[in-house]
């Protein structure tokens, strides 16, 4: 009887895990993002429409924010695990100071994984309608908007990973180094 139970939980599993998470708004239906400009770690002018043909999971941060400090390394172990032609996680630090404290902030955590992006000029949170930081904003490979998450969330427990495969149709295979 308990092989059973056992047998009956792990089958359900997947189904679970694949869940919206706790605080996960999902719209229903994809709504446009509006065009925003920011700057790659080398200067470089960037926008959403650079990613296209790939799922983003566009995290809006700065190095001010102690919720944002806290989610980083789970962003980065996400993008380790998923990140690749189909996905990129890009955190889109709004920090003022320029480029160098959120170099710093990423060599004293050990991000290694997520490039530098900066909006510096803050306007992506006016655009985006971004009310409070972390924000995160799941994007399909068309540029549209899936839904987001206000707060900070563990973006590499399984249970995320899971949804977030399920969501923009990624394989389970992970990613090779």
């Amino acid at each position: 009887m308990r092989s059973l139970v056992l047998a009956l939980l792990l089958a359900a599993a997947p189904l679970a895990a694949t869940e919206r998470p706790a605080n996960f708004a999902l719209h229903d239906e994809a709504r446009p993002v509006p065009e925003i400009a920011f700057v790659d770690g080398e200067a470089r002018t960037r926008t959403l429409a650079d990613f296209r043909g790939q799922a983003v999971l566009l995290n809006l941060w700065a190095t001010w924010c102690a919720p944002c400090r806290k989610e980083m390394p789970a962003l980065d172990r996400l993008q380790a695990a998923l990140g690749g032609p189909d996905f990129e996680v890009v955190a889109l630090s709004l920090d003022r100071a320029g480029v160098e404290p959120v170099r710093r902030f990423y060599r004293e955590t050990g991000v290694k994984e997520i490039a530098i992006y900066l909006d510096a000029s803050g306007k992506a949170l006016r655009d985006l309608k971004v009310t409070g930081l972390p924000t995160t904003l799941l994007i399909d490979r068309e540029g549209r908007e899936l839904g987001r998450l206000i707060g900070p969330a563990e973006w590499d427990a399984p249970e995320m990973v899971a949804f977030l495969r399920a969501r923009i149709g990624l394989s389970a295979q992970r990613r090779q180094p």
